[in-house]
């Protein structure tokens, strides 16, 4: 290796530092918005009473001025927004709902649930049965924190109804107030306490009847008419209750769980001085129109004047802008549930149907190829393929609330980005198409990541709002894509300019993207461990060095590094501005990190039987192991051509390689982040290497010209 690559390649990991370094110590960390304030500090409003309204089951649909007149009136002096009941499972019953708002952790009962264990009464309090179970069985250490930090700040309570009871209960299960009515309640009682919770099950009930241990498979178990009945009756008791509270009491009005098998968005309301026709949103997912479950435990302590326990990782409801008219933001709510359900519905699809044109395209590809036929044919179908991940996120900067929008949309991004790779002046170079998709992706998602994040909220490829997996940040497959688009757009720019400069652009670019994904921003914490590898291999190889597997494994190690300072300051900063990577710190310092990374290796392991993503993964990886070994029999010599034309475009794959199966190992999404890793970067390869061929093609000198000595 010449000593000016070897002092280029010092450079560039030298920027890579001081890059890294300025994302830990500076701004680009960005951990989260610096007005993530409480509702209560934000309204002014003083420390005061509480009461917690649930409704399982209830969403924005639900609520007319006609059928539900206390619930609407309540919500119409409120600010109003969507609440993900997500605890453990993809749908939420009302006992692990209300087992969220007690333990302020997403908790579940271990076992096929539906409601609350009824309490034994006690005098005037009461005692959940088996209660220890949770705690001692279920692994559900966190059970009963709302209830022992109320006991322990002096705060007495009063639970109405079992939900609420397993809300309040501490934790031996115990409750010291209980009521199974809001009739027998009156407001001198509600005067000598500041904390009330009522469970309303009337909604919820119909949809156990006959199975009170389990919600129903069915997305809705109720006929039109029914529900309205349930409806009615849940709304008479919420205003049995919103009648005798004393003046001045702050009410949360809370959807805590699914009815049925599939997951909604939730009505969750905060009526306190200042809220009314204001958005309600939480630091927690940094949407000023989405919160959780475990909010509702912030904001009961918060808005009560008692601190907050670290364990609870939920954080307080905040106010968010004034809407225009109070019909115009039940609509907007309204309108976030039919999108995330329309996205729900057709993801399966999509994903069975990538998988189905990525084999197709590899056996077409293979038989073409190898009888060295329809050779431009293969090259814009692989162009095209490529081009297909990315319209995922783009079709979110158009309006669209259908299918046929959704979709329409898609497929218009998708007919652009293909027409921009190959019909440009780049599409005579072996290298532009590549360069064009890669580029699109890569720039696509930096762009997201500077801007909040609106583009994978609701996408395919992306998070979706109702599952409550992930809110703001860059995802699992987000990061391959981003890893991947980043890595071979670059490898463009060291073909183009090789040596130090295309080195010192592959490290200075990818480690820009990577403290996107690792930082504030995208709080991406196995996607650092992953694309920095992925970076390292890629410049060392490019530079001339032996990738040894001693040195991947200190890359991974100095992913982990990076990604652990990330997490350090982010769990220095206050509870209710960390992310997930802050909270992890946590949870290695109390010893539950194991349990964590349990769970995501469980989650991992599973996906590997996934039937969409491992056919991708299994016909990329045949067609380029095959295509490697048997370049004339598989694939016409058209990877070799590749690799020959541009050495730095090998070096990018293996980059992107390593960061796929670094990725794989250490994200619970596992072969996702493989499988569009590959799905992104081998149909690219193959168009490079058949622009290749084509151009040795035609630049190879015609029988005319050999006899005229004349070279093409």
């Amino acid at each position: 290796m010449r000593s000016r690559e070897v002092i280029g390649v010092r450079r560039a990991l030298v920027v890579l530092a001081v890059l890294v370094g300025q994302a830990i110590l500076g701004h680009a960390l960005f951990i989260g918005p610096a007005s993530a304030g409480s509702a209560r500090a934000e309204a002014g409003a003083a420390e005061g009473r509480v009461a917690l309204l649930g409704v399982p089951g209830l969403h924005w649909n639900d609520l007319t001025p006609s059928d539900t007149p206390n619930l609407w009136a309540l919500a119409r002096s409120s600010a109003i927004g969507s609440l993900s009941v997500r605890t453990v499972g993809n749908v939420t019953c009302p006992y692990d709902g209300w087992l969220t708002v007690s333990a302020g952790t997403r908790s579940a009962a271990g076992y096929a649930c539906g409601a609350p264990p009824r309490p034994e009464q006690r005098g005037a309090g009461a005692v959940i049965p088996d209660y220890r179970y949770l705690i001692d069985v279920a692994g559900q250490r966190t059970a009963g924190t709302l209830g022992e930090t109320l006991k322990a700040a002096g705060r007495c309570s009063i639970a109405i109804g079992p939900g609420a009871a397993l809300a309040l209960a501490d934790q031996q299960g115990a409750v010291a107030r209980y009521h199974a009515s809001p009739l027998q309640v009156k407001t001198a009682d509600l005067e000598q306490c500041p904390m009330v919770a009522m469970d309303v099950d009337d909604l919820v009930q119909p949809y156990l009847a006959g199975e009170p241990d389990r919600l129903p498979k069915v997305p809705e178990k109720l006929p039109a008419a029914e529900r309205r009945d349930a409806l009615r009756l849940a709304d008479t008791k919420a205003g049995a209750l919103l009648s005798v509270l004393p003046a001045g009491t702050t009410v949360l009005l809370a959807g805590l769980a699914d009815h049925g098998s599939v997951p909604h968005l939730r009505v969750v309301a905060l009526r306190e001085p200042g809220a009314e026709g204001r958005v309600l949103g939480a630091a927690s997912t940094r949407r000023d129109d989405i919160s959780i479950l475990t909010d509702l435990t912030a904001t009961v302590l918060d808005e009560l004047g008692v601190a907050v326990p670290s364990t609870v990782v939920g954080a307080p409801l905040r106010l968010g802008e004034r809407a225009a008219t109070f019909e115009a933001l039940v609509e907007r709510l309204r309108s976030a549930d039919a999108t995330a359900q329309t996205m729900r519905s057709a993801k399966a699809a999509y994903f069975t149907a990538l998988a189905v044109f990525q084999v197709l395209f590899y056996v077409l590809a293979f038989l073409l190829l190898r009888r060295r036929k329809g050779l431009p044919w293969v090259r814009r179908a692989a162009v095209a393929l490529a081009a297909l991940p990315v319209t995922s996120f783009l079709v979110n900067l158009l309006p669209w609330d259908n299918h046929l929008e959704l979709f329409g949309g898609m497929v218009a991004w998708w007919a652009a980005i293909t027409a921009l790779a190959l019909a440009g002046p780049w599409r005579r170079r072996p290298l532009g198409p590549l360069a064009v998709v890669a580029a699109v992706t890569a720039l696509t998602l930096v762009g997201d990541l500077l801007t909040g994040t609106t583009l994978q909220l609701n996408s395919f490829m992306g998070y979706s709002a109702e599952q409550g997996a992930r809110y703001f940040g860059l995802g699992n497959i987000p990061f391959a894509l981003l890893a991947t688009g980043t890595l071979l757009a670059t490898t463009v720019i060291a073909h183009r300019w090789p040596g130090k400069i295309g080195i010192a652009a592959i490290v200075v670019l990818g480690a820009f993207a990577m403290v996107l994904g690792g930082s504030g921003m995208g709080s991406d914490f196995g996607g650092v461990i992953a694309f920095v590898p992925g970076i390292a291999v890629t410049a060392l190889i490019l530079s001339g060095k032996r990738v040894s597997l001693w040195k991947l494994g200190a890359f991974c190690v100095a992913g982990g590094v990076i990604v652990m300072g990330f997490a350090w300051l982010n769990y220095l900063r206050p509870p209710a501005e960390q992310s997930h990577l802050g909270r992890f710190v946590g949870q290695v310092l109390t010893g539950e990190a194991i349990e964590v990374i349990w769970r995501k290796f469980l989650a991992m392991i599973s996906t590997l039987a996934n039937p969409n993503l491992m056919p991708i993964v299994i016909a990329a990886v045949v067609f380029l192991v095959y295509a490697i070994l048997r370049p004339e029999q598989a694939s016409a010599g058209v990877v070799p051509a590749a690799f020959e034309h541009s050495p730095a475009l090998r070096a990018g794959l293996i980059g992107t390689l390593v960061s796929g199966v670094v990725g794989m190992l250490v994200n619970d999404s596992g072969a996702a982040v493989l499988s569009m890793a590959l799905a992104l970067a081998v149909p690219l390869l193959l168009a490079t290497g058949i622009g290749a061929l084509r151009r040795e093609g035609e630049s190879a000198p015609g029988v005319g010209e050999q006899l005229a000595g004349v070279a093409k």
